[in-house]
């Protein structure tokens, strides 16, 4: 008992036996061989795999970028074109507006024209009945004051209207010189 506790005593726990590390270093090479010749093969695909798909979503978020850049600038000009076009619309539209009005204010002054002409017109049209007929009553006045004051009738009637043409033509002349003089 004696020897089986000295050999026990001279074993030492941390240290393995050679046959355990032959065994251990046997398993772990076999471990090795496979963990090299199909595990790492399909990690790395896989890892390739990621990678190609980072790689190429970020060209395609570039490209994305790339584009979105190209339609923001295409946005801006047409949006400064729009904006242009506005101003020449609004232009025009101001144009439009003063010819119109230089228009209106044409024909309103051309209506006032032919209706003062057209009230001159009527007027004068007015003033010659009233000057014909106010001749007329006068002359016809004239001939029954002159007949009561002389006493008798004055038949004649050329004679009657000479005399009421000449008493009217004098005092058309005196109206004529007053107007002159004022």
């Amino acid at each position: 008992m004696l020897r089986a506790h000295a050999e026990e005593a001279a074993h030492n726990p941390l240290i393995p036996a050679p046959a355990d590390l032959l065994w251990g270093f046997i398993c772990f090479v076999i471990i090795l061989a496979l963990f090299w010749w199909k595990v790492l093969p399909a990690v790395k695909k896989l890892l390739d795999e990621r990678a190609a798909k980072i790689e190429g979503g970020i060209e395609r978020a570039e490209q994305a970028q790339r584009e979105a850049a190209a339609a923001l600038d295409k946005y801006n000009a047409q949006l400064a074109e729009a904006r242009a076009e506005a101003g020449r619309i609004r232009e025009q539209a101001r144009e439009d507006g003063r010819k119109i009005i230089a228009e209106m204010r044409e024909q309103a002054q051309a209506e006032a024209a032919r209706v003062t002409a057209q009230a001159q017109a009527q007027i004068e049209a007015e003033r010659q009945a009233a000057v014909t007929s106010l001749r007329a009553e006068v002359g016809t006045l004239a001939i029954d004051l002159a007949s009561g004051v002389v006493g008798e009738s004055l038949s004649d009637d050329r004679k009657a209207q000479a005399l009421v043409d000449r008493f009217l033509a004098e005092l058309e002349s005196e109206g004529d010189k007053q107007k002159t003089r004022v």
